[in-house]
């Protein structure tokens, strides 16, 4: 049991470390999304290094209202993704509840069959707020984030993932 704790005491320490010291791998990579809602909505907004989670400032990604909207990030290359932080935008924050994170390599169904990473329970309006892919991390290239509901827009703005480098 003690044993248990310890690893779980540096396992934290060691997440905390990536969250503080180290850039996010998804900056500077392309992003693509299911669809764009506006000219201000476009999916890099969402990995440009900006909180700003007013959507009217062009720094946000947001879709068109469809049903199960996806964005997602290719990290170029393996990457053992142990946190994401997400912005939500400062109007429409809430809307997030219930989204996936998923993390992998297939591209199959647009990435969003991928290994479950966290579930978003909620983040308030424009917050950022971190969450952890436990117990040790997901492996993989994709990070994907899919709202799994119709009639929806995904807005976010601002991706940021934390791991480490993890080739094949």
């Amino acid at each position: 049991m003690k044993s248990r704790r310890l690893l779980l005491l540096a396992s934290l320490s060691v997440i905390l470390h990536l969250t503080k010291a180290q850039e996010s791998v998804a900056a500077g990579v392309r992003a693509t999304q299911s669809t764009t809602r506006t000219r201000y909505g476009d999916a890099g907004n969402a990995i440009d290094g900006n909180r700003d989670s007013d959507i009217r400032s062009s720094s946000c990604s947001r879709t068109r209202r469809q049903c199960r909207p996806w964005w997602r990030v290719d990290l170029l290359e393996h990457y053992r993704i142990f946190v994401v932080s997400i912005t939500a935008a400062s109007r429409r924050g809430r809307r997030l509840r219930g989204a996936e994170i998923r993390i992998g390599d297939s591209l199959e169904n647009n990435g969003n069959s991928n290994t479950l990473c966290a579930r978003i329970g909620s983040i308030r309006p424009g917050q950022t707020a971190n969450f952890y892919c436990e117990p040790a991390g997901v492996h993989g290239r994709f990070l994907n984030i899919v709202l799994p509901r119709c009639r929806s827009s995904l807005i976010l703005c601002e991706v940021e993932a934390f791991g480490a480098l993890e080739p094949h």
